[in-house]
């Protein structure tokens, strides 16, 4: 093992506490308990992992709506228990009538409001399509008994706990602004732990889509109210983009990591390159040595993740309409030519960090296991907290504002600082890149992990800190997700720390060595599920939200 580091310090920090619910069967863990009990209750009573994630899913858009949803997409990773491994794609599109310069205004400079907020901002949905094609293929239970929990939860109401009353408190006023009164009290006061949302209109949108078929989104009277609701604002969104919709079945991306298996969804999913990468940059070093949390270890990751955020940024996009050179991104010598000027006492300027030329060749997370070993992970997402806060008139639901992650304008940042280039630019029926990362790890043909988490580009480098701490640092589910966290993208140049992780002493030493380090409410939360030897699941939700596990 290499190890020139000379920096070894161990302040071992976690400034949150966790706790995992241990469970012998099945389980899932989810960021709301009402959505993992729906998913703990399905497996219950027969069904399998896939049941339980698309009951999950459907309860979540009701009783998480910041990021839970029926207008935004995501990604599905499923392993089966025979070990079949599947990757779905229900990300959202760009609407038939997008195009490269859509958010520039006259004078040509890039208007983020444009593409972050209000009825441009939101690509064609994909969820409940996904969830569809992930039922067809691999669900047991009937299509309308998984709806059914989240259609009488809408319709009947459920108590507001203390976390969404705060959240909605905050998103209030643009709730207000683009008419999403659903998620206002009639009254116009604010909400408080204890009072009772309903949801009719969308108890009634589930329940056609529960009665008529997951198609009724598309092509029945809730697409009409989509498009009704875009022409009334202005939007782009149409029922032709809605009917032309398709979830994709990829080839899942598989990496080796001592003696682990890591199965990611390929992109665009931006975690199929970076992870891969970071893994490789740094196993030579004996990271055990160098110590949880230490000065090398936090200087060494946040080079691996400098390197691979600007390879990410300049290469990566929608593989339907990119060429991406991944097999060139992966070569070990590309990977040994990107990680040559590495040093070991000093940090690198990103300004100098560009991509390498390699040969061609608000979101949640839930995590579940089935009694059968069957295993699945999904990260689903309105893009920012609430989407573009517009309200499908009628629908009772949100529409993302997934256009934000395309690259709007070269060297413009998006909601979350990324600088994408024209490998991300808009265009019709294209997939915008995404951070999303679900993974499930194996050993020894196990399954030993399913994680997964929501923040944006801090989902990818959150993956990566839970796998290394229990892999490397052999800690508890509970443990590895409440240890402290910390994220470098590339641009802005900077490490940003949980807040009460890394002490002074560490600090210091690293803006000696060069960085820029900064603390502040660290917007990733997971929710993952540790397989311990004995077979048993521990399910950890992040103390950073407010979620849980269920199981048997």
């Amino acid at each position: 093992m290499i190890t020139k580091y000379i920096l070894i310090l161990l302040p071992v920090l976690a400034p949150f506490a966790a706790t995992a619910q241990t469970f012998q069967k099945a389980a899932v863990v989810s960021a709301d308990p009402m959505a993992s009990q729906v998913g703990a209750d399905v497996m219950a009573r027969g069904g399998n992992a896939v049941d339980a994630a698309v009951a999950t899913f459907f309860m979540l858009a009701v009783t998480y709506p910041e990021a839970g949803n029926l207008g935004g997409g995501g990604f599905l990773l499923v392993r089966t228990a025979s070990g079949e491994v599947a990757a779905l794609d229900f990300r959202e599109m760009a609407p038939l009538r997008a195009h490269r310069d859509m958010y520039l205004d006259s004078t040509g400079t890039g208007r983020t409001d444009w593409s972050q907020r209000g009825s441009l901002a939101s690509g064609v949905p994909g969820s409940v399509k996904g969830m569809a094609e992930a039922h067809g293929r691999y669900g047991s239970m009937p299509w309308r008994d998984l709806l059914a929990p989240a259609i009488r939860t809408a319709s009947d109401g459920y108590v507001v706990p203390a976390g969404l009353a705060s959240s909605l408190n905050a998103a209030a006023n643009r709730l207000r602004e683009h008419g999403a009164s659903s998620f206002l009290k009639a009254d116009g006061s604010a909400w408080v732990e204890g009072d009772l949302f309903r949801q009719p209109d969308l108890a009634q949108t589930l329940k056609r889509i529960a009665d008529e078929g997951p198609q009724e989104f598309y092509t029945g009277r809730t697409a009409s109210l989509i498009d009704a609701t875009m022409r009334r604002l202005g939007g782009i969104l149409t029922t032709d983009d809605l009917s032309a919709y398709r979830a994709i079945w990829r080839t899942p991306m598989s990496t080796e990591w001592r003696g682990h298996t890591l199965h990611q969804m390929p992109l665009p999913s931006s975690g199929a390159v970076v992870i891969p990468q970071v893994l490789r940059f740094i196993d030579p070093y004996d990271l055990s040595e160098l110590g949880q949390g230490s000065v090398g270890t936090v200087h060494l990751l946040t080079e691996a993740f400098r390197r691979s955020f600007a390879d990410r940024n300049q290469h990566l996009g929608d593989p339907d309409f990119v060429a991406v050179p991944m097999t060139g991104l992966l070569q070990p010598g590309y990977l040994a030519d990107r990680w040559s000027d590495f040093d070991a006492g000093h940090a690198s300027q990103s300004a100098d960090i560009s991509a390498g030329a390699p040969e061609p060749a608000e979101t949640t997370h839930y995590s579940v296991i089935d009694a059968d070993g069957m295993a699945v992970a999904v990260t689903t997402t309105l893009n920012g907290s609430y989407g573009s806060y517009v309200e499908v008139a009628g629908g009772g639901f949100l529409l993302n504002n997934e256009m934000d992650d395309f690259s709007i304008q070269p060297g413009v940042p998006n909601l979350f600082g990324l600088v994408g280039t024209e490998a991300n630019a808009v265009a019709p029926g294209k997939r915008m890149l995404s951070s999303m990362s679900p993974t499930i790890v194996e050993m020894n043909g196990h399954v030993r992990m399913v994680l997964g988490a929501a923040g944006g580009p801090r989902i990818i480098t959150a993956v990566v800190q839970i796998f290394l701490n229990g892999v490397v640092y052999g800690q508890s589910a509970a443990d590895a997700i409440a240890f402290g966290r910390f994220h470098h993208q590339h641009l802005p140049d900077r490490i940003t720390a949980d807040r009460g992780f890394l002490d002074e002493d560490t600090r210091y030493r690293l803006r000696m060595m060069g960085h820029t380090v900064e603390s502040g409410p660290f917007s990733s939360k997971a929710h993952i599920l540790f397989v311990n030897r004995d077979g048993s699941i521990e399910a950890a939700a992040d103390p950073r939200g407010y979620g849980s596990g269920a199981g048997h």
